[in-house]
């Protein structure tokens, strides 16, 4: 066991684009825990967009992140220690333990996880909250039916990415939208989408009508901004959008909707939805995902940063695009 912990607190509240001195490394003595409690030994961290949104002090769908405090994130990791019943020196766990090696839980949100099958990382990825978020944004509330269109943003992604594929299981024309040439590359020759659309390669509308010639019966929406405005331009009567994330306007203000009308012409139902807030379906999405992962019909990649001092600039590459999959930190 090292003999410090080390962490990231929260220094500043970003203007704009996240920088690297909103964050500061702070060493700590590593925490004892009391009766009732474990210590646990991150030894991944996992970097998502919405964390972006909660380094605001806006109003929002929870707290915001406090300034002076750690870093909100998932982990998974390792018991060390255990003064609580239901933990065992040993057992992995996932959590929401932040931006630190170390870290003391009431055991409240924790939970085990088998590494027998599937590795320690997966659980933060494809079998955890990204996996979870495209199966029940998919099926709840974008409810695809066979040969239908379905069109993802943000397709390489760690949500993205499931979705296309969990589109094609069922059946659907999967058509991904993301930056740059290799990343559509890797979402139509590996993930097997239909197509997928460069938005970086300056022929968005174009290149969208050529992908939709059925125009788009779904829309999984990470994005927002001038792509969310430009795929309403080609909604069906009667489609559906789930609406997960807004990145594109996570660093900038508000992009002017044009095609906002799109939503009343072509009655289009739009669901905003928070995983978190959906947990009983989580074990049916977990189920699905888990099979289709040992089946081979659902792939999946991973971008990982080695060490706790890599996360500022890895969770700022994640925010411009620069990631495939899912974006880890290593802290072991």
């Amino acid at each position: 066991m090292n003999d410090k912990n080390l962490q990231y607190i929260l220094a500043s509240r970003p203007v704009g684009w996240v920088e690297e001195r909103n964050f500061r490394l702070v060493e700590s003595a590593i925490p004892v825990p009391k009766d009732g409690e474990v210590l646990v030994r991150n030894h991944y961290l996992s970097l998502d967009p919405y964390m972006r949104g909660r380094m605001n002090e806006a109003r929002s769908y929870a707290p915001p992140a406090v300034v002076g405090e750690v870093m909100l994130g998932g982990t998974a990791g390792e018991i060390v220690a255990s003064r609580h019943p239901q933990f065992a020196v040993g057992d992995k766990v996932i959590g929401r333990l932040g931006w630190q090696l170390y870290a003391v839980s009431d055991g409240t949100g924790l939970s085990k996880v088998d590494t027998g099958k599937f590795p320690l990382s997966t659980y933060l990825g494809v079998l955890g909250m990204p996996g979870v978020t495209a199966w029940i944004g998919l099926f709840d509330f974008c409810v695809p039916k066979p040969d239908e269109t379905v069109v993802v943003t943000a397709a390489c992604g760690a949500v993205g990415s499931v979705v296309g594929q969990l589109a094609k299981i069922h059946g659907c024309r999967a058509v991904g939208i993301a930056g740059g040439a290799a990343k559509c590359r890797y979402v139509v020759d590996e993930l097997g989408f239909d197509a997928c659309i460069d938005y970086k390669a300056g022929n968005l509308w174009s290149d969208l009508k050529a992908a939709t010639p059925q125009r788009i019966d779904c829309l999984f929406e990470n994005v927002g901004g001038e792509i969310f405005d430009t795929l309403l331009g080609r909604m069906n009567a009667h489609s559906r959008i789930a609406l997960c994330g807004m990145i594109a306007q996570y660093n900038s203000a508000p992009y002017p909707m044009k095609n906002i009308a799109s939503l009343l012409v072509n009655r289009v139902r739009l669901q905003g939805f928070i995983v978190t807030e959906l947990l009983p379906r989580w074990p049916a999405a977990l189920t699905d995902l888990s099979t289709y992962v040992v089946a081979g019909r659902i792939k999946y990649r991973e971008t990982v940063a080695d060490g706790l001092t890599q996360a500022p600039s890895a969770f700022i590459g994640m925010l411009q695009g620069q990631n495939f999959g899912k974006q880890l930190v290593r802290l072991i």
